[in-house]
Parts: structure tokens; sequence; C-alpha cells
């Protein structure tokens, strides 16, 4: 089921005429009038999500510097060190010496709370801020912060920021900004002005301030980007988004998680040209946008592996099935790694299993797009302490899928397609699952997509499979033209014998627990809000 994303607008004692309060969160943010609220509550879980993220983020940094964060209504962590946690049995194994050295080094810890300024904390930017609700729930809700920029290039946006800041009594916290953002980013690439942590939410494309933003933000440093041209990006206009993000886009079935590729590629692509790289920490497709957290380091040898971080993506427009071209070759000879350009094409000029031909998507990010040990640390943080977010079932369902994605498969078939190619019925999800597992190969979701195939099956063996069961449930030869795919398809006899016997891996934990995985629609006109009026 999913989730229905509540809010209200207030009337408060104290306000100046017409005012008015939404609130979110610890948040309560001011507008001018019930007619000027740019608030989408569809987007809570966004920023739930953001502060989740921000907060282990600060708790894996901040231990670094000697500091321990205390998160509200989180049960006290003895172990400060995110690479040195051990559980109690290991604990108990150990001396009183030995122990008691651990309990003399966690006092050396610092602790910081919610709301206070922390000398040795993190600096954030919001580069476009708008009422500076996420800013001011950063500052209420995340521990560990030194400061929060919360910048607009509209002078009424900063006005009411200010206003708000001083509202949540965060204002020794939160600092109204306006600027340009890119400009205020370019102003701070200096390595001693840069931000720990540079949230971008824009309205639409993020790709006018990624330059900037990949200069800007500190050594191992936290990027929180957002897109919202899913249009664009998912292959209406692949032209389009060569334009903004320098790789085209496919219209596909796996197009959203193609998105989140197309994105991460285009920000280690800008990252690279200053000697960056980026490390993506999680990636996800929500509702209608997508959302990439990602690391930014330096390292011009490291920089050195990023073509063959990339590929190419050829689609049948026949039969759907796909093939990845890296753009670069990588191999180890001895302690030194060679590179080269790649081989291929990995197609003739024709599909393989319809006759159909290719087209040619990317360049795109075709390593993991997520980093499982940081998201099962948020995982296990968000279920531990289900009351801290209005969105913890969601966040906890939507990140318990992506531990159980297969991480060094790029893109997904999608099971109603490879039915709807044939022409013929749709097996149930875990008979096709467990068809896969008996045939030897790996298989999951993605949370990106409802009845996506991820697997290291060729898509031969997935036509295989579609074939041996088609002879169970048969279809009309005489209704297939020619021409058609499902013809070509259904012709060659399948050289394996599936087993469609279920079987028990074939259904994930967080189907068996029937988590909230996927958003139902949860309000009348739930998309994005139109664009904030300039002022």
């Amino acid at each position: 089921s999913g989730i229905k994303t509540a809010f209200c607008i207030y009337k408060e004692p104290g306000l100046m005429p017409g005012e008015t309060v939404v609130k979110e969160g610890k948040a309560a943010i001011l507008f001018p009038s019930a007619n000027e609220v740019f608030y989408n509550p569809v987007q809570e879980f966004n920023r739930d999500l953001t502060c989740a993220v921000i907060t282990e983020f600060a708790r894996e940094t901040l231990a670094s510097r000697g500091v321990r964060i205390a998160v509200p209504g989180e049960k006290e962590r003895v172990v400060v060190s995110l690479s040195d946690e051990m559980n109690g049995e290991e604990r108990d194994g150990r001396t009183e010496q030995e122990q008691g050295k651990e309990r003399q080094e966690a006092k050396e810890f610092r602790t910081t709370s919610v709301g206070e300024c922390c000398e040795d904390g993190l600096r954030v930017l919001e580069g476009l801020a708008a009422s500076g609700l996420r800013s001011v729930r950063f500052a209420l809700e995340v521990p560990g912060l030194k400061s929060v920029t919360a910048n607009d290039c509209s002078a009424k946006a900063a006005a009411l920021i200010a206003r708000n800041a001083k509202y949540n009594n965060v204002a020794h916290l939160l600092h109204a900004s306006q600027k340009d953002a890119s400009m205020l980013m370019y102003e701070m690439r200096g390595k001693k002005e840069r931000y720990d942590v540079i949230d971008l939410d824009p309205y639409g494309s993020p790709s006018p301030f990624l330059d900037a933003a990949v200069q800007a933000v500190s050594e191992g440093g936290l990027l929180c980007i957002t897109c919202t041209d899913m249009a664009v990006m998912a292959g209406n206009s692949g032209e389009t988004c060569y334009s903004k993000y320098g790789s085209v886009s496919l219209k596909s079935k796996y197009c959203h998680e193609l998105a989140l590729r197309i994105i991460l590629h285009s920000l280690d692509q800008r990252a690279n040209v200053y000697q960056r790289y980026i490390e993506p920490l999680l990636s996800v497709s929500v509702d209608f946008y997508i959302r990439v957290f990602i690391r930014v380091r330096t390292g011009q040898a490291t920089v050195k592996h990023s073509a063959s971080k990339q590929a190419l993506v050829y689609n049948c427009v026949g039969c759907g099935a796909f093939h990845i071209q890296r753009m670069g070759k990588r191999i180890l000879q001895g302690k030194h790694m060679k590179f080269s350009a790649a081989t291929g094409p990995p197609v003739g000029m024709n599909c393989d299993h319809c006759g159909q031909r290719h087209q040619l998507g990317g360049p795109v990010w075709a390593e993991p797009i997520h980093n499982l040990e940081f998201v099962q640390k948020v995982l296990a943080a968000v279920s531990g302490n289900p009351s801290r977010f209005g969105t913890s079932k969601r966040i906890e369902g939507v990140l318990s899928m992506v531990t159980e994605e297969l991480q060094d498969i790029p893109l997904y078939y999608v099971l109603d397609q490879l039915s709807s190619t044939v022409h013929c019925n749709t097996p149930a999800m875990l008979q096709f699952r467990s068809a896969l597992l008996h045939a030897g190969y790996k298989v999951s979701f993605s949370h990106a997509c409802k009845n996506a195939v991820k697997t290291d099956a060729p898509a031969g063996v997935l036509w295989d499979i579609m074939r041996c069961w088609e002879k169970s449930n048969p279809v009309k030869r005489e209704r297939l033209s020619e021409t058609s795919p499902a013809l070509r398809i259904l012709s060659t006899e399948p050289t394996l014998q599936a087993c469609f016997d279920i079987r028990e891996d074939a259904n994930p934990q967080s189907r068996k627990r029937h988590l909230t995985r996927f958003q139902e629609n949860p309000q009348a006109n739930w998309g994005p809000k139109a664009r904030a009026k300039a002022g």
C-alpha cells in the first residue's frame, strides 16, 4: 500500500497579515499568503530521505574529526567509528583493559546535537532554496552542522528564508543568501571555502549548476542532486538530453534507471575536467523525479579509470534486447593498470533474436549506482527510529529494494514487455524469476520499476524461457505478421528447458514483508508544481 502524505496549513497568532504556516517534519514554514504557498507535499519523501542520508554522512565524516552526533529518538551507539562497529558478543570477549581503553576513546569524542553549531561540523549549501523549508529542516533535524546556507536568486525568496530561519529559531545556523547559485558556488571553490554538502533541487534540469557544484564541494563531500525533467531523460527528446547531459536518452522500459545513469555520467564527466571523480552512494527513481547522492573526490590516477566506467547502450527497436558497450578498457598488468580503447560493437547490424535494427544511446554510467554499505547504514538508522520521519515506511521499503538489487548489472527487462513482444500470456513473476534461478543465473527486482527483471542472463536465455512458456500457453501463429519480432522469436527452438517450479529464493525479503516499495498516487494533481514566480 502507498503512503498518503498529509500536510496542514495553519493560521497562528503573531503572524503578519495574510501569512500562512505549513508544517513538515520539525519545521514550520511561513508563506506571505495562502495563494503563494510553493510547497509540494509529495516531495516530503525527498526531504526525509535527504535528512537521513546527510545524517549518516555526518556520522561518518565527523567520527574522523572526533565528533559524535546525537540523533533524536536513536538509541545511543557505544562505538562511534563506522568502520569499527562490532556486536555485543565480540565486545564481551575483550579484556577489561581493552574495554576500558574503548570507553576512554568514546569519552574523547565530543557530542553534538541537533540545533547546535558544531565547530568541526558540516558546511551545507542549498543552492535553490525557495522558501527555505529544506534548509530549516536540516538545521532542526540533522546534528553535526556548522552552518547552512540557503540561497535563492530571488530577493523575495531570500527575505522569506531569513524570516523562516528566525521563526524556527535557527538563525544562528541558517544564513539566507541572494545570489545566482552557480556564481555562489564558483566563488566558494577554493579549498578552504568549499561546502561539505551541496543540495540542488531545481525546477527541471540541474545541468546549468553541475560544473560549479563539482568544484565547490569539499574533498569527499556530498552532492545531493534532483532532476525533474524526466520526459527529456526518459527518451522523449534524446537530442535535448544530449545538450544538457552529454548523453542520448532512449525510449525504453528501463528508462528510469537509464536516467539515473545519465546524470551520474554527466556528473563524473564534469568532475573529471578538474581531476575529480564521483562515488555514487545512493541513486533513486521515485514519483516524477530522480535523486542521486554522490561523493566527490580528487585523484588524477583514478580519473583515468573514468572512460571504462561509461558505456554506450545498443537497444533493439523490435524486441527490446539491449547490450552494453564500455567506452574504454582497463587491464591490470602486474602492478600497473593499462588503459586502451574498447573493442566492439557487441551486436551485429541486426538483432540476433528478432532481426530488427538497434538504436544507440548513451554514454551512461555503467558502474554500480549505490554504495551498499552506506545504504544499509541509512536503512538501519531509519528502521530503528521510525518516528523520526513521516515517510519512514516508504524509505525503508525503497532502501530495502535497493539493497536487494544486483549491483553490477546495468539496466533491466520488464516482464510485461517480454510477454507482449511474443503476444502471449504473462507468467507469474515468481515463476519467471524461478526459471532464471533454475538455469543458474542471478535475478533481482529494481526499485525503479514494479515488474523489473534485473539479471545477468543474456537476452537469448530470456527469450528461451519465454519460448518454453509459450509452448504451454500457445500463441496463434497465423495471427502474427511474417516480419514481426514475435514470429521470428517463436520460430526458433529453445536451447534450454526452462523449469517454472517456484523456488523459495525467488521471492525477496522486501516482497515477503510487504514493505511499501512503490507509492500509489497520494492525491489529485500530485506531480510537479508550476514554476515559482520570479521576484
